[in-house]
C-alpha cells in the first residue's frame, strides 16, 4: 500500500465539521480527553512535517551533511505563526471544546504540555551501553554557565533540557569556541548551512547557537515521531543517512555518538533523583 500523504489547506476545516459531542464529564475524564487531544495534535503535526519534508526532498545536494534536509522555510514560517501564539497548533484545544463543550483551562493546558521527546527519558536509560560515560567536572562547570540559555531553548522548542545539555557535552564539552575539522562551530557544533537555516547569525554566540541547535534537533524529533535515537542519528550523520539505512546508520561514529549522549542523559537523570 502506498504511504498516505497529508494535505491540509486549513487545519481547522475538518474539525469544524465534527458533530456536537458535548456531555457531562468529571475532572478525571476531562484530563484523559485533553491528553488524547494533545496526542492527536502531536501526531497530526508529525504527519504534516513528514509530508512537507517528502515534497521538498532534494533541497540539498550534499550527502550526510549536518544541515541537510531542513524543512521548507515558507512552511516553517506558516506553522511557526500558529505555534508562536499558542505553543501548539491549537488543535488540541479545539477538539477538547468540541467534546466537552468547555474551553481548556490554563491549568489543564499546562498539565498536558509534553516535551517533544515523546517516548520519555525514562525509557532511554537502559539503552545506553553498559560502559557509562560521565562528563568531566571541567565540562560541567563550563556547561553551567549556559543554564539560562538552555532553559530558554527547552521552553521555546519543547525539548528536554537534559537532552540539550547532553548534546552540548557530546558535541563540544561545553566549549563555546570549539571548531571541528568539518568547520562545525560552537556549543552545538553548527555547520554554516544549518546555522543559516535556523536563523543563527553568529555560531559563537552561546544563546544563538543553543537556540539554533535545539530548533534543528526539535525538527528531527518531529520528523522521526519523537524517536530520540533516530533524531540523534540524524543530528550526527544527517537525515539522508537515516533514511538510506532505514534507521541508525551503521557508522561507529554515529553509534558512539548516540551512546555518549544517552550516557550523559542518564547521568543528569540520576543526578536529579
Amino acid at each position: 500500500m502506498d504511504n498516505l500523504t497529508l494535505k491540509i489547506d486549513n487545519n481547522q476545516n475538518h474539525l469544524s465539521k465534527m458533530s456536537g459531542t458535548t456531555g457531562n464529564y468529571d475532572n478525571n475524564q476531562k484530563g484523559k480527553i485533553a491528553s488524547a487531544a494533545k496526542q492527536f495534535e502531536s501526531l497530526l503535526t508529525s504527519m504534516m512535517l513528514k509530508s512537507m519534508n517528502k515534497t521538498t526532498s532534494g533541497i540539498s545536494n550534499e550527502e550526510g551533511g549536518y544541515g541537510n534536509d531542513t524543512f521548507d522555510t515558507v512552511f516553517e514560517q506558516q506553522i511557526g505563526s500558529y505555534i508562536s501564539e499558542t505553543k501548539s497548533l491549537g488543535i488540541a484545544e479545539i477538539l477538547y471544546k468540541k467534546i466537552t463543550g468547555e474551553e481548556m483551562t490554563p491549568e489543564m493546558r499546562n498539565k498536558i504540555s509534553t516535551k517533544l521527546s515523546v517516548k520519555g527519558t525514562d525509557s532511554l536509560k537502559i539503552e545506553a551501553d553498559s560502559t557509562k560515560v560521565k562528563p568531566s567536572d571541567e565540562s560541567l562547570n563550563r556547561l553551567n554557565k549556559y543554564e539560562s540559555q538552555i532553559d530558554e531553548a527547552s521552553d521555546s522548542y519543547g525539548v528536554d533540557k537534559n537532552i540539550i545539555k547532553s548534546i552540548i557535552l557530546t558535541e563540544s564539552a561545553g566549549n563555546n569556541n570549539a571548531v571541528s575539522s568539518a568547520k562545525a562551530k560552537g556549543l552545538m557544533q553548527l555547520m554554516d548551512s544549518t546555522a543559516n537555516d535556523m536563523g543563527v547569525k553568529n555560531s559563537f554566540n552561546p544563546r544563538e547557537n543553543i537556540l539554533g541547535g535545539t530548533k534543528y534537533f526539535a525538527q528531527m524529533l518531529r520528523q522521526y515521531n519523537g524517536d530520540t535515537k533516530l533524531a540523534l542519528a540524524a543530528y550526527n550523520a544527517g537525515p539522508k543517512n537515516v533514511e538510506k539505512y532505514n534507521g541508525v546508520p551503521p557508522f561507529d561514529e554515529t553509534k558512539n555518538y548516540i551512546n555518549k549522549v544517552l550516557s550523559y542523559l542518564n547521568h543528569f537523570s540520576e543526578d536529579q533523583l
